[in-house]
């Protein structure tokens, strides 16, 4: 690629949101351009690896169209024989994460999408055409942007909870509470906003006891938030109480929780839950973005118009959980990569009208 580059169009992240729009791009002959991100290890540790959150799920039993049964023979026909080989042999459930990503992927691929595996460092969008810095080669011109980066979820830092995620530690209750790994067992949530209230009361439903683990002596969830977690026989609220360790073992993955009082004497304190789900908060991938596109107090890029995914700047959408800090689902991500891509083809065709 040279310094004189110019792409109709630059998707930037490689989630469900951007490989759909990459397809629907794709297919109106935009020729798209994905940067899917860097495998490294700084991406490893701010879970921004290519093919986004979901390559870090297990189950994915809520996206339409993959019901329970053997994917094996369809992922083998379908996904490229060295792709193929560094995926885990499917065992005959519902589809995993992984694999619905390499999936969607692929697909963008058969109709023409071309990958960079690179990170988009630096964007220039005080003029048109828009300048990509990567972080390796030269600059690339586009005339449109897709911004589909999403957000990582908030993590405690812990080693355990590192050894354990997918195996009983998760980010998304919605996503997945329901296993059956979970079913009328213990589990612990972390956090007391509104969204830690959220899970647990979500998780209820399948959990034998849901405690919700609260650093500080009051939620600092809304009031009518709190008072549902009160009012719930299956919540147990812990105050004043940190999560320090995620116990468990190879074979059942976690099998409890250590706990430390955050006041007073350090007691420690042990649980026997079967999971440990985070709820204390998601930070967008927006930095990069350097304050050029209006964001959210919370850092969420913002889409201006109703319904659209238009963003401050013309000429630049933004798909996925980059803008989205309610939904944050898989299929709600790929419904506005789909948008998004609609709305850049109406607009470069608006463009060369003019």
């Amino acid at each position: 690629m040279s310094a004189a580059t110019l792409e109709n169009l630059v998707i930037i992240g490689s989630g469900p949101a951007g490989w759909s729009a990459a397809t629907y791009a794709a297919r109106a002959q935009l020729q798209p351009l994905v940067y899917e991100g860097a495998i490294s290890e700084k991406n490893r540790m701010a879970g921004t690896l290519p093919l986004g959150q979901l390559a870090l799920t297990s189950e994915v039993e809520n996206y339409a169209g993959f019901p329970h049964g053997n994917l094996g023979a369809f992922l083998d026909s379908a996904l490229p024989k060295e792709r193929r080989m560094m995926m885990a042999p499917h065992e005959g459930h519902g589809v995993t994460g992984p694999e619905l990503m390499e999936l969607m992927r692929q697909q963008a691929v058969n109709f023409g999408t071309r990958i960079v595996t690179d990170d988009i460092l630096k964007i220039d969008f005080s003029k048109r055409p828009f300048t990509l810095q990567p972080a390796d080669g030269p600059p690339v011109l586009a005339r449109c942007v897709i911004v589909a980066t999403g957000a990582s979820a908030n993590w405690l830092g812990l080693p355990s909870e590192e050894k354990f995620k997918n195996r009983g530690v998760s980010a998304c209750a919605v996503c997945d509470g329901a296993l059956p790994r979970f079913r009328n067992k213990g589990l612990v949530v972390v956090g007391g906003g509104d969204s830690a209230v959220e899970e647990a009361t979500y998780l209820s439903k399948f959990a034998s006891t849901v405690h919700l683990v609260h650093r500080r002596d009051a939620l600092r969830a809304s009031k009518i938030m709190a008072q549902r977690a009160f009012d719930n026989p299956k919540i147990k609220v812990h105050f004043n109480t940190g999560l320090t360790e995620v116990l468990g073992d190879d074979t059942q993955g976690v099998t409890g929780v250590r706990l430390t009082s955050t006041v007073g004497p350090q007691q420690e304190s042990t649980l026997d839950v079967a999971g440990v789900f985070l709820a204390i908060g998601h930070t967008p991938n927006t930095a990069f973005l350097d304050g050029q596109l209006e964001l959210t107090p919370k850092k969420y890029i913002v889409w201006k118009k109703h319904f659209r995914t238009e963003t401050s700047v013309e000429g630049v959408f933004a798909a996925g959980d980059v803008a989205d800090d309610y939904y944050r689902q898989a299929i709600s991500a790929a419904g506005t990569g789909c948008m998004s891509a609609l709305d850049a083809e109406r607009w470069l065709a608006h463009q060369a009208a003019h």
